[in-house]
């Protein structure tokens, strides 16, 4: 038989590697994207620079894909493990990682007028979640140009709050590392504590507080703010967006007040204004920040279940933070009101929310709820550990907020490794990770109305 010759029909070999390209779905370039930062990093902190005495190889890969997921749940300690070069290297991973590193493709790639394909096109609005290539330039440009503006005022002023005690150096290296940390959601901190030295400070609790809440509001609420200014004017999401932000924070921080003003081991031995600085700061932060300023050990057991729902809620959409999202916890809310007052088409501030956004909604939940109870019943088969702080641990590490009891330093090499595979779940979220595993193939065939008895 005569062999093909390539030289006598070129087009055919490069049409055939054309439609090979189109196999992976933009689901799967972003989760392997992730994967290849999470593996840069791995290597990067196995260099004997990168820490002060030598790194396993599963350690470096937690910390590495708890940087990249922007967690924060640590193994080995940052501050005292791991050396300046190690810190600046977890620094930029968690950079990479809370903006997303599609979002530094999308303008590296579109401002060198490089052509992209379909299936890159698809991957990038996938990304941003935007319609058009126009709108996934302009935004991923106004991700970059906000971050660079709030991190570096967030570095200022960390930079002359901390000045006093640790010298300009070091208060600029302190402010970099917690700046970033903080406005990416990823709760990293220098100290084995976090943040609970700094309980009292109004300055530290104010302006860490307020980087984590803006990056975890979302980058599209951020923009229809300064684009339209007046309330009025705002779209539907950004005003759920803030009152739902609102409604959680001012509710969760005069309950965890209440719960645990007798405490004596958190609030009961502090001010009056202490306690108040304190219970908002541990209200704000379970939604993906990861920050403590209260040893979380120690809280009560109605304080640890209500911080479960925080992060279970998580933050905006398109933003630093993971979890459910609010959107979608409100979405689902309203869809609960409509069916129980016998109403055909859930609506919010006089709008129609469209079927598709309910089922979607629904969808998230029923796979965030899945891989929780998945985590939950893998690590109690696992670690000898209470089942509190197991629950606590799988829905801190899903929901990319990196709050623990204390359970992240003792698990084995296998609980570790179903921790990492939550926080990468987490992080690009359940239906994009259902995505990988199965395509959407939409159904064009109708059935006839199924009677089945429900409730």
């Amino acid at each position: 038989m005569k062999q093909w010759d390539p030289k006598l029909n070129p087009y055919k070999k490069k049409k055939i590697i054309s439609k090979s390209s189109l196999k992976i779905s933009p689901p799967s370039v972003l989760l392997l994207g992730f994967v290849l930062l999470i593996v840069i990093g791995s290597v990067l902190l196995l260099l004997p620079i990168a820490a002060h005495a030598p790194t396993s190889i599963i350690d470096a890969l937690f910390t590495a894909t708890s940087a990249v997921t922007v967690t924060g749940l640590v193994v080995l300690d940052t501050g005292t493990h791991f050396s300046y070069f190690g810190q600046v290297v977890i620094a930029i991973l968690i950079q990479a990682g809370g903006l997303g590193f599609m979002t530094f493709a999308v303008v590296a790639a579109l401002s060198l007028g490089a052509k992209l394909g379909f299936n890159q096109q698809l991957a990038m609005k996938e990304a941003l979640d935007q319609t058009s290539m126009e709108q996934v330039f302009t935004t991923a440009k106004l991700v970059l140009l906000y971050s660079f503006v709030i991190e570096s005022v967030g570095f200022v002023l960390l930079t002359l709050v901390w000045w006093k005690d640790f010298g300009f150096l070091g208060a600029a290296y302190q402010s970099f590392f917690y700046t970033i940390s903080a406005f990416n959601n990823a709760g990293f901190a220098l100290s084995s504590d976090s943040l609970t030295a700094y309980s009292a400070s109004f300055s530290v609790n104010f302006i860490i507080s307020a980087l984590f809440i803006t990056g975890g509001i979302g980058f599209a609420v951020l923009i229809d703010i300064k684009t339209n200014k007046r309330w009025r004017k705002l779209t539907l999401n950004t005003k759920v967006v803030l009152l739902a932000s609102l409604v959680l924070n001012i509710t969760a921080f005069l309950l965890i007040w209440l719960l645990e003003a007798s405490n004596a081991n958190t609030l009961a031995s502090l001010s009056t204004g202490e306690q108040a600085l304190a219970a908002w700061f541990q209200a704000v932060s379970p939604r993906t920040a990861g920050f403590n300023t209260l040893p979380i050990d120690q809280l009560t057991d109605a304080t640890t279940t209500l911080t479960i729902l925080l992060m279970f809620i998580g933050g905006g959409s398109l933003s630093t933070a993971s979890g459910l999202k609010i959107g979608t916890f409100v979405v689902l809310i309203v869809a609960t009101y409509t069916f129980l007052k016998r109403r055909n088409n859930a609506s919010l501030m006089k709008r129609t929310v469209p079927q598709a956004q309910v089922m979607k909604a629904l969808s998230l939940a029923i796979l965030s709820v899945g891989l929780i109870f998945i985590g939950i019943f893998l690590l109690t088969v696992i670690e000898d550990a209470p089942f509190l702080d197991i629950v606590f641990e799988v829905v801190s590490a899903l929901s990319t907020v990196g709050l623990s009891r204390g359970l992240t330093s003792e698990l084995s090499v296998t609980g570790e490794v179903v921790i990492i595979l939550m926080m990468i779940i987490g992080r690009i979220g359940p239906l994009t990770f259902a995505y990988v595993i199965a395509s959407p193939k939409p159904k064009k065939v109708v059935y006839a109305n199924a009677e089945i008895q429900v409730g």
